[in-house]
C-alpha cells in the first residue's frame, strides 16, 4: 500500500455499554500520522449500543491501519472497564466504588483513568500516596498496634502527611484499631473491613458482620469493604454504610467491550449481523 492511498474508517459498537478512550484515541492517532482527521459522535463515559457508529478517522490508509490495533487495543479495554465501573457504581450507591492496584503491567494509569469515565473512584496509585496495612505487615510487625505504631514512626521520620489504612477481619481487630487510636497512638485515616461479607449457598450473601463493624466504628474513619464484591452482590454491600467498596475485578478480570474499524461498514454490519455481533 502506497503512501497516498486514501481512506475513511467507522467505528462501530458491537455490544452496548460506556465508551471509553476516546481521548486516548486521539492521542495514538496524532503520534502516528498528525493529519489523520477524528470525528466522534459521543465523548469518553457516554452509552453506545450495539450496531452504532460512533466515530470517523480520514487520512492516509497506510496510517489508520497502523494505528487501528492499538487504538482499538486501548478503547476495547478501557470500555470494558467503564461498562463495569458505571453498572457496580450505580448499584453500590450511597457507598462509593473503588479500583485496586490489581491492573494490568505497564497499563495501570489507563485502567484507572477507565475507572474515573465509568463513575468510579481511584484507589491509591502506588505505594507512596497512601499507606495501607495489610495482613501480612501486621503479620510481621507483630499485631495491630505494632503495625500502626510502626507506620507512625516512619511517616513522622520521613515528614509525610498522607492517608493510613489498615485492613481489618475480625470485630476484635476492628476494636483494636479503635482501641489505639483511642490511646492517640497512629493516624488512622481508613479501615478496610475485608471478607466480612459471607457468601451463602443460595447465591445471597450475608453482610452483617460487615454492618456490625460499620457501627462499630460509627464514622470515626472512613471504611472500604472488599472481597465478595460482584455486581449481583455490591447494592447489599452498600447498603451497610459504608464508605466506599473495592473490587480489584474491575480492572483484573475486565471483559474487553466488542468494538471494530472498518473501511467497509455496510459489509462490516452485515457481517455484523449474521454473527449477532452488531
Amino acid at each position: 500500500m502506497t503512501p497516498d492511498v486514501q481512506a475513511e474508517a467507522q467505528f462501530l459498537a458491537k455490544a452496548n455499554g460506556v465508551i471509553a478512550g476516546i481521548a486516548l484515541a486521539e492521542m495514538v492517532f496524532t503520534e502516528v500520522d498528525p493529519s489523520l482527521k477524528v470525528e466522534w459522535t459521543v465523548r469518553d463515559g457516554d452509552l453506545i449500543t450495539k450496531g452504532q457508529q460512533f466515530g470517523t478517522v480520514r487520512g492516509a490508509a497506510q496510517s489508520i491501519l497502523t494505528a487501528e490495533r492499538v487504538v482499538l487495543n486501548f478503547m476495547q479495554r478501557m470500555s470494558g472497564i467503564a461498562t463495569l465501573t458505571k453498572a457496580m457504581a450505580e448499584a453500590a450507591k450511597p457507598a462509593r466504588i473503588l479500583e485496586t492496584r490489581k491492573t494490568a503491567p505497564g497499563l495501570r494509569l489507563v485502567d484507572k483513568w477507565a475507572v474515573l469515565i465509568g463513575g468510579g473512584e481511584n484507589h491509591r496509585m502506588g505505594l507512596y500516596d497512601m499507606v495501607m496495612v495489610k495482613d501480612n505487615h501486621i503479620a510481621v510487625a507483630g499485631g495491630i498496634q505494632q503495625a500502626i505504631s510502626a507506620v507512625d514512626n516512619y511517616l513522622n521520620s520521613k515528614n509525610l502527611k498522607i492517608g493510613v489504612e489498615i485492613e481489618t477481619r475480625t470485630l476484635e481487630e476492628v476494636q483494636e484499631v479503635l482501641h489505639s487510636v483511642a490511646q492517640g497512638k497512629g493516624r488512622v485515616t481508613r479501615v478496610m473491613l475485608d471478607n466480612m461479607v459471607v457468601p451463602l449457598e443460595n447465591g445471597d450473601v450475608d453482610v452483617s458482620l460487615l454492618q456490625q463493624a460499620v457501627s462499630m466504628i460509627e464514622g470515626k474513619f472512613e471504611t472500604e469493604a472488599s472481597g465478595n464484591v460482584t455486581l449481583d452482590t455490591v447494592s447489599k454491600i452498600g447498603s451497610t454504610g459504608v464508605t466506599f467498596i473495592s473490587s480489584g475485578a474491575l480492572t483484573h478480570s475486565v471483559k474487553a467491550l466488542d468494538i471494530s474499524l472498518n473501511v467497509d461498514t455496510e459489509l462490516a454490519i452485515e457481517v455484523g449481523k449474521r454473527t449477532n455481533r452488531a
